[in-house]
């Protein structure tokens, strides 16, 4: 792992291949990492490394019984710190393959780009070819364009392991990694290297975990710390990049580029903003995430701004301009003499002036460079953005065209998208405590003694009664529950940063467990009750004209909720208050489906399946009430919550449920996978727009043969998923000791331990995995190496299937199977997913997490149960692809999974026995701060290296 020596197969073959680069700087910064872990821990660490490595090479590779043995009496034999030293090993090499990976990805496109191949799947421009190859004409791509919104949101949720100034020092070593790709002289390449390795010195002698729990401004500043790597620059970059494409694509004629003035591409948020089991989310959050969104935004103008003063030095002596700039400038605090023939720089002086006064009003506190003199503040991002436009048309008209790009376009272009808030916050609160603020409200007014007790009828025509009611049901004179005082004071402060920062920063109220009507109608009473929803009894007989400020969103998130979700949706869709809303909101409605929870309730395919149902019933039912559908996904890191790639993802969306319109929630470190690298930001977004411009225009063929070919497929998918639950159910939820067993045999109470994030592990202080969130259910799976969240129940569903039938009819079985995989995007994705995981699950690693189980009758039984569901689940997806090997649609991931493993082992290794360690200890009510440092590093490292375990 970390010398030329000790990693023969890391070093490329002879003759090399496009895969060479990869493997030297695997090798390269190995090496590094082993110079600095000789320098500062000695060879006698270092040797204990490799000798570990070794016997973990030999461990996986041969599936050696000794080599088990003496793994375990040599991690037995370590001290504590010599612990903590092979685990960091471990750990930072984890990370370092991750960088030297994510920069071959990057290498490997340009070289794609440089040689003028053709567009590559996934682009921007394989996407309009496509489209224009099956007559799709540039007006409907335009309208698209216009109309749509995509919406990436970044969440908190806790799986991000990595603390900022990892990432920072990682995203240096990146930078002077792909240096090394450009022609260096001697004494270049020489100095390229002593920084590297002086950056790799840093990254080990930098503390790799929180020491103190992450509070929610923790979380805010690590997501603005990907606005400034990637989402600032490369979101309106990748715009220009569209219209160029599109212009290629469809030609106007007389070579000009069309511009699209529409923000189609807007960030999200929920850090700040989502309550559900947090409650350290509050009014105070909300308003500190949009200060600091603010101040991230403006602080990037006024550099932008500043910068085209200095670059803008167009005079007036030379080229005209047009008057609207003149007068522009004329408003300028600036009377210099020594500009007064630079209008340009001139109106610059006073759009920062005024950007600095509106960062002042929005909460900035310290502004870099003093502005020239005092200005107003602007109104909104609309006014700053039409000062920028009055430069580009001044420059437009005067011979100054080349000077708009890149900067000054782009500027604008960031305005429309960032505007003064950056990205929209979202709020999300769980329906119970919707359901005990107002019963509180309703009993302390003398309305209902008793509204929860109520049955969903009655309180349906409660609720429907009260929001027809010009009062309120709140008074300033009655004392109410802390609960009620804060839930009704985040919703007032919603209503002040919508005023102070624009309608954009807040505009969506996410409703998680909704399961009835009455779960959306008891939001809209609460925003009437705080001024978000207004009604004008003037103006219309029938019960007045009402306004809602926030779109209420409900979340389907358990299989019983995804049953239901299209019939409740059809009754609240057809309530007059409801259709009056909805036509105000662009006769648009969203809905949110949780892929997390579904998981967790009824596993990886029966999940799969109910959210593909739900989408299709929604779909027909809005259809019916003329609404425009725009579905939120509530996907994850691992594929037992919705993760793999989205591009794939989205394409094998049901038909009719994407339409231009979608959002979906970007988690964990996941974040940092895709956007701590400006390049591969790019390229993600790049390919989240593509695959929405396909789903959303590809045409699909209207034939009969094919359709009844679907249906087919589909109701064999309902059997599936029937007998693929009962699978599931059957182990996680009734069998005997189940939980005892997934609490022992994975690291879950010291995944609770770390400080990942804001919000509890779990939602209430038991061990019921009812009452355990999602993401450390995935996230301790992946620990230990079994994931069995993203493939548990689909042997048995498919052996069961299968097997209901004999001789010939068992064998159309089989190729209907075969079918589904060859014509089914769903069923190809799905498949895909699960050989992705299956690639990541390592029995030999899992059995030793198993070891940790004392009840040995336990083990073994529920052990084997696993066990051999995971081989029935690779005899049947082998039978249906035809390939015997993982991943074999995907090489490159296959090696990358082949050349970290290896290493990723004694990570696993070490993990369990400081969990023997620690728990042993906790036996006897002692706590070994080293030894909970050690497990701690050991869950970084090991999430690192599967990348998408969160």
């Amino acid at each position: 792992m970390l010398n030329d020596a000790v990693a023969p197969e890391l070093v490329p073959p002879a003759g090399s291949d496009k895969d060479a680069p990869l493997k030297e700087d695997i090798r390269l910064l190995g090496r590094l990492l082993g110079d600095v872990l000789r320098e500062q821990e000695g060879d006698a660490v270092f040797n204990v490394v490799e000798t570990i490595r070794q016997t973990s090479v030999r461990f996986r590779r041969e599936a050696d019984a000794g080599a088990a043995l003496e793994l375990d009496a040599m991690l037995k034999e370590l001290s504590r710190d010599q612990t903590i030293s092979v685990v960091r090993a471990f750990s930072y090499f984890s990370h370092l393959a991750n960088i030297a990976e994510d920069q071959h990805h990057i290498r490997r496109r340009r070289a794609h780009l440089l040689a003028g191949s053709p567009a590559q799947k996934g682009s921007i421009s394989f996407a309009l070819k496509k489209l224009r190859a099956a007559g799709v004409p540039r007006q409907t791509v335009d309208t698209f364009f216009q109309d749509a919104l995509i919406a990436p949101v970044l969440t908190a949720h806790p799986t991000e392991v990595q603390r900022k100034s990892i990432l920072d020092a990682e995203h240096d070593i990146a930078r002077l990694l792909a240096e090394r790709d450009l022609p260096l002289t001697p004494k270049e390449r020489q100095a390229n290297m002593q920084l590297l390795r002086s950056r790799v010195a840093t990254l080990w002698q930098t503390r790799m975990l929180r020491y103190s729990k992450l509070t929610v401004a923790d979380e805010i500043e690590n997501a603005l710390s990907y606005y400034r790597i990637t989402f600032l620059r490369e979101l309106p970059g990748l715009y220009d990049d569209i219209e160029d494409d599109i212009a290629a694509e469809y030609p106007n004629g007389d070579g000009t580029i069309k511009p699209i003035h529409a923000a189609y591409v807007q960030m999200g948020s929920w850090i700040g903003g989502d309550r559900d089991g947090n409650p350290n989310v509050n009014a105070g959050t909300m308003q500190h995430a949009l200060a600091r969104h603010a101040t991230t935004i403006l602080d990037f103008y006024l550099d932008e701004v500043h910068t085209l003063g200095a670059e803008l030095s167009v005079s007036t002596l030379m080229v005209g301009v047009s008057s609207e700039l003149q007068a522009l400038a004329e408003q300028s605090p600036d009377a210099s003499p020594h500009r007064s023939d630079e209008p340009y720089r001139r109106a610059l002086i006073g759009i920062y002036a005024r950007l600095a006064a509106t960062a002042r009003a929005l909460g900035a506190t310290n502004i870099l460079r003093k502005e020239v003199g005092p200005a107003a503040t602007y109104p909104d991002a609309a006014a700053f953005v039409a000062d920028l436009r009055t430069i580009v048309a001044s420059l437009e008209a005067h011979h100054g065209t080349a000077l708009v790009r890149p900067r000054l376009s782009t500027l604008a272009r960031a305005a429309d998208i960032f505007g003064f808030h950056l990205a929209s916050l979202d709020m999300r609160q769980t329906s119970d405590v919707h359901e005990r603020v107002l019963a509180d409200l309703f009993a302390k007014s003398g309305v209902a003694a008793d509204y929860a007790g109520m049955a969903e009828a009655d309180k349906e025509a409660l609720l429907l009664n009260e929001l027809a009611q010009p009062r309120l049901l709140y008074s300033p004179y009655i004392s109410y529950a802390a609960e009620t005082d804060s839930e009704l004071a985040i919703l007032r402060a919603a209503r002040d940063i919508r005023q102070r920062y624009g309608a954009r920063a807040i505009r969506n109220y996410i409703i998680s467990h909704t399961e009835t009507v009455s779960d959306l109608l008891e939001v809209l009473l609460l925003q009437k009750e705080t001024g978000l929803l207004r009604t004008d009894w003037r103006n219309n007989a029938e019960g007045g004209d009402s306004t809602c400020e926030l779109m209420v969103i409900p979340l389907f998130e358990t299989i019983p909720d995804l049953q239901r979700a299209a019939g409740i949706m059809s009754r609240v869709m057809a309530l007059p208050l409801v259709k009056q809303l909805i036509a105000k909101q662009g006769q648009l409605q969203e809905v949110m489906l949780g892929y997390s929870d579904s998981n967790k309730d009824g596993g990886f395919l029966t999940s799969n399946w109910e959210l593909y149902k739900a989408e299709l019933a929604l779909v027909a039912d809005f259809q019916k009430a003329g609404v425009k559908l725009r579905l939120f996904h509530g996907r994850g890191g691992t594929v037992g919550r919705g993760g793999g790639p989205s591009y794939e993802a989205i394409l094998a969306q049901p038909p009719g449920t994407v339409n231009g319109q979608i959002r979906l929630t970007e988690q964990g470190e996941i974040i940092a996978s895709k956007f701590s690298n400006a390049e591969i930001g790019r390229r993600n977004l790049e390919l989240l727009v593509a695959a929405t411009l396909e789903a959303s225009l590809a045409p699909h063929e209207a034939n009969p043969a094919r359709n009844s070919q679907l249906a087919q497929f589909e109701d064999v998918m309902a059997e599936l998923s029937n007998l693929a639950y009962k699978a599931y159910r059957d182990l996680v939820y009734e069998t005997p000791g189940f939980t005892e067993y997934f609490f022992a045999a994975t690291p879950i109470a010291e995944i609770a331990e770390l400080n990942l994030g804001s919000r509890p592990a779990s939602r209430k202080a038991n061990q019921r995995i009812e009452d355990l969130r999602a993401i450390p259910w995935g996230f301790s799976w992946g620990q230990c190496r079994l994931l069995l969240p993203g493939w548990f129940g689909f042997g048995s569903a498919i052996h069961a299937w299968i097997n209901q039938a004999q001789g010939a009819a068992k064998d159309e079985k089989i190729a209907t199977l075969r079918s589904m995989h060859a014509e089914w995007p769903f069923f190809a994705t799905l498949l895909s997913n699960m050989d992705m995981v299956l690639a990541k699950t390592d029995l030999a690693i899992a059995s030793r997490y198993a070891e940790l189980v004392a009840n040995q009758e336990l083990r073994e039984r529920i052990y084997k149960r696993i066990t051999d569901e995971h081989g029935n689940t690779l005899q049947c997806l082998e039978l249906i692809t035809g390939n015997t090997e993982r991943l074999a649609g995907n090489p490159l991931l296959a090696r990358s999974i082949q050349n970290r493993f290896a290493y990723l082992d004694p990570l696993n290794h070490l993990q369990v026995e400081l969990i023997k360690r620690n728990r042993a200890l906790s036996s006897e009510s002692k706590i070994d701060e080293r030894v909970h440092r050690g497990i701690q590093l050991s869950i970084n490292g090991v999430a690192a290296g599967l990348r998408n375990t969160g």
